[in-house]
């Protein structure tokens, strides 16, 4: 797996993710808000599958050695 998440993208995904996750949890939203695990694993090991599928990267690309 190939790092694909950059900075900014993270830092809103685990936000995101976690504010879904406490609204489930504390009975705001229906169990749908538990969705909230995937954008909190995205963001955490920096890879998202969907965007490997169309190509895309939020991070800067490392230069070769």
């Amino acid at each position: 797996m190939q790092v694909n998440v950059g900075g900014i993208d993270r830092i809103l995904r685990i936000v995101v993710g976690l504010v879904l996750i406490a609204l489930a949890a504390t009975g705001t939203v229906g169990w749908w808000g538990y969705i909230g695990i995937v954008p909190v694993l995205t963001g955490v090991f920096r890879f998202c599958p969907a965007y490997a599928l169309l190509g895309l990267r939020t991070c800067p690309m490392k230069k070769p050695d």
